[in-house]
């Protein structure tokens, strides 16, 4: 699929009763062989939220609700491509066996932050996230608004 020169994903953070983070490892990209969040671009016709929970089923098979955005990560790829991505917080709906997308992934696992941290293969992004989630507040959703008929939306939601 063409992304043009302005670039949206997602990414889910899936944290289980224990603490341990659903990461996995691409087989592709700048972050192949890392360890990093499930993540993907959004498709036309879908919100970021449907589509973060989206590719977490596609990369884990996990079945997912989510809680809330924890940040969102932007840069600019040589001075031209705007690559931008939203990290929201999900929760697990209890399915606990995990599916890897072979194709994608080399491997899905629960990892605690600090096995994580002391992991040379775990991304930037995801230490950065361990260091800062502590203190981050989570945006929810908030559904059922209506912004006025003159702008034809036909889903709707904040984050706030």
């Amino acid at each position: 699929m063409k992304r043009g020169k302005v670039w949206l994903a997602v990414a889910g953070l899936v944290i289980d009763e224990n603490g341990k983070w659903l990461v996995v490892k691409k087989k592709y990209s700048g972050l192949k062989g890392m360890w990093s969040l499930p993540a993907g671009f959004v498709n036309a016709g879908e919100t970021v939220d449907e589509a973060v929970v989206r590719e977490v089923k596609e990369e884990t098979g996990l079945q997912t609700t989510v809680k809330g955005i924890v940040g969102v990560r932007s840069g600019v790829i040589h001075h031209d491509i705007s690559d931008n991505m939203m990290i929201f917080l999900l929760v697990n709906k209890g399915i606990s066996s995990i599916h890897i997308e072979e194709k994608e992934l080399w491997d899905v696992r629960w990892k605690s932050p600090q096995e994580l941290l002391e992991d040379e293969k775990t991304s930037v992004m995801v230490h950065e996230m361990i260091n800062q989630l502590a203190d981050q507040n989570i945006l929810s959703p908030i559904e059922g608004i209506n912004p006025g008929d003159q702008f034809a939306y036909t889903q709707y939601k904040l984050f706030l």
